[in-house]
């Protein structure tokens, strides 16, 4: 006897299914529920069709099958069919495997689809089955979550995904002394806090140990659980292990997820969907929460300044105040950091190097050392203040670099930083040249980095004859560099003067001294007179200057009047202007 397939059954708007209805709705409580009220609906709207055509001629009306839209099924059509294989059995058992093959992956969906369905013959099955997770394979554990994405809810409230995880965390942790689900002891002392010179060798050795350990190699299920388990997911097993978000205090952790945002860079950002990006930057900021409880205890200042990159990109950003954080600790330790290490790319498209990253960082290490105070900050602060100038000189070439950009970087350290201010200058020299469109008050504005009182007399005097810096500047640098010279004159002149008379007949100083003292009278008067010279040439210069700016503007003014007389000191100023330095 043919069978009535009175039951229509849509699988995601994709797949149509045609049914006995009295057999599956025997076994699944929810398709009966949802038929039931599709037949009371019916019966309310016909009711209402009968009472309109009281008057109208009887016909005979022909019944519909029942219809019913399942959205977001565990296993799509293939799912589907293999619950009504379950209900259309005799005896009520999942096929056996001499038509249809069981796997991991397929108990999944089969208790995912019975638990959605209410079917309770093959959710029990299913549930016996998943009873021995603890003999199953990591292989199949892996399959079996990634199958789990795109029903991740369902399998969630079901109670599927937590049983999956929980036997996946006791894998990963059979092998490692250190459990995943306890918070990773770390040394007491401030991360971030400089090295003393008081401490002691056996303290360094231990930390040095201890930092070997913590950075040691990658477990062995970091590969594995990088290459199956899709975000959603991993998202998952954190909080299950309680290690998601501002919770985690894991390092084990915070590694595998460093290694899994590395592993899953490679894929295109664009290319990820809007929940992708948040799930990934929900990763993102868990790995920050764990680096920046660990700080400079577990990762050098290297490995901080990779891991700031690896969460400022597009694919996986981090949020913010994560990125503050981090910026935070990488700040207070910059007097550890490189060249290449500050040299961060751009991503908002306003130079090649992300400059405002490092004014950021520069601003947080001087504040460290102000509250830290003494000579050890004042040697870091030099030690940065060498950085800087090796940075400056590195983006000086920028064509995107803003005069305001450049004085930030110039400007973020105070001037007890520097000993000597010839690395500004030759970093603004490159800065000049690299830009030869600046106007004249934004080359002023540029020179107003500069301690023309801490440039050496050779950078001094290059920076007279240099024709890209204003003359109001050199005249400032010449009149610093005489004073300057004028103080180590006088001063020479006293200890001189001193070592000839001794006071009280006993000698102030040796005749050595005095004799020293001597000599170097003559190298300063000799400093001093070339200082006049280039200083007397300088104002030659600026005289001439105005000179033709006199006869330019006496031409202008002629020429407007209708007159045109070209006079000798004119046509000499465009031939152009002789330089007296």
């Amino acid at each position: 006897m043919k069978e009535i397939c009175d039951l229509k059954v849509t699988i995601n708007g994709e797949h149509t299914f045609f049914l006995n209805q009295s057999i599956m709705c025997s076994f699944s409580a929810k398709l009966k529920e949802l038929v039931e009220q599709q037949q009371e609906e019916e019966e309310e709207e016909n009711n209402k069709k009968k009472k309109n055509n009281k008057n109208k001629k009887r016909r005979g009306t022909k019944r519909l099958p029942a219809e019913v839209k399942l959205t977001c099924f565990p296993g799509g059509a293939g799912g589907f069919e293999t619950v009504s294989r379950f209900c259309y059995s005799s005896n009520g058992r999942v096929p056996t495997a001499a038509t249809m093959t069981m796997r991991p992956s397929d108990i999944c969906v089969l208790h995912s689809s019975a638990h959605l369905l209410g079917v309770a013959g093959l959710l029990a099955q299913a549930e016996a089955l998943l009873d021995g997770l603890f003999y199953w394979t990591w292989d199949d554990l892996l399959a079996s979550l990634r199958t789990c994405e795109p029903f991740l809810p369902l399998a969630d409230s079901s109670g599927l995904l937590p049983k999956l995880i929980s036997s996946l965390l006791a894998k990963m942790s059979a092998h490692d002394a250190e459990e995943l689900t306890a918070p990773t002891p770390f040394p007491s002392s401030s991360p971030s806090s400089p090295d003393t010179p008081g401490s002691t060798a056996s303290s360094s050795a231990a930390a040095a140990a201890t930092k070997k350990a913590f950075l040691m190699a990658k477990e062995w299920w970091f590969d594995d659980l990088a290459a199956n388990l899709p975000p959603a997911v991993v998202a998952k097993v954190l909080t299950a292990a309680g290690a998601y978000g501002a919770d985690n205090r894991n390092l084990t952790l915070t590694r595998f997820l460093l290694h899994y945002l590395k592993s899953s860079a490679a894929a295109a950002a664009a290319q990820r969907t809007t929940k992708h990006r948040q799930e990934y930057a929900g990763l993102a900021d868990t790995a920050v929460h764990g680096v920046v409880l660990m700080g400079r205890a577990a990762f050098s200042c290297r490995a901080l300044f990779w891991v700031l990159r690896l969460v400022s990109g597009p694919g996986a950003a981090a949020s913010r105040e994560c990125r503050q954080g981090l910026e935070r600790v990488i700040g207070l330790a910059l007097d550890q950091a490189t060249l290449d290490d500050l040299l961060v790319s751009g991503h908002g498209g306003g130079g090649v190097y992300d400059v405002n990253l490092v004014v950021r960082l520069v601003r947080v290490f001087v504040l460290g050392a102000e509250e830290e105070g003494g000579g050890v900050a004042l040697g870091r602060l030099k030690k940065v203040g060498r950085l800087l100038d090796k940075y400056l000189r590195e983006i000086s070439p920028d064509h995107g670099l803003n005069v305001s950009r450049f004085l930030a970087v110039a400007e973020s350290l105070p001037d007890s930083a520097r000993d000597c201010f010839d690395g500004v200058y030759r970093a603004l020299d490159i800065y000049l040249e690299s830009h030869p469109m600046l106007s004249s008050e934004e080359r002023a504005t540029l020179c107003r980095c500069l301690n023309y009182e801490k440039l050496t007399l050779e950078a001094c005097k290059d920076l007279a004859k240099n024709p890209r810096i204003p003359p109001g500047a050199a005249m400032q640098a010449l009149v610093a560099q005489k004073s300057r010279l004028q103080i180590k004159t006088d001063t020479a002149d006293t200890s001189s003067e001193s070592a000839r008379t001794p006071r009280g007949g006993a000698a102030s100083a040796t005749e050595d001294e005095a004799d020293t003292a001597s000599s170097t009278a003559p190298s300063l008067d000799v400093e001093k007179d070339e200082l006049k010279l280039n200083l007397q040439k300088m104002q030659n210069r600026v005289r001439e200057l105005e000179k033709v700016c006199l006869e330019m503007k006496s031409q202008m003014s002629i020429m407007v009047k209708g007159k045109p007389i070209v006079s000798r000191s004119a046509y000499q100023s465009r031939r152009g202007v002789t330089r007296f330095c």
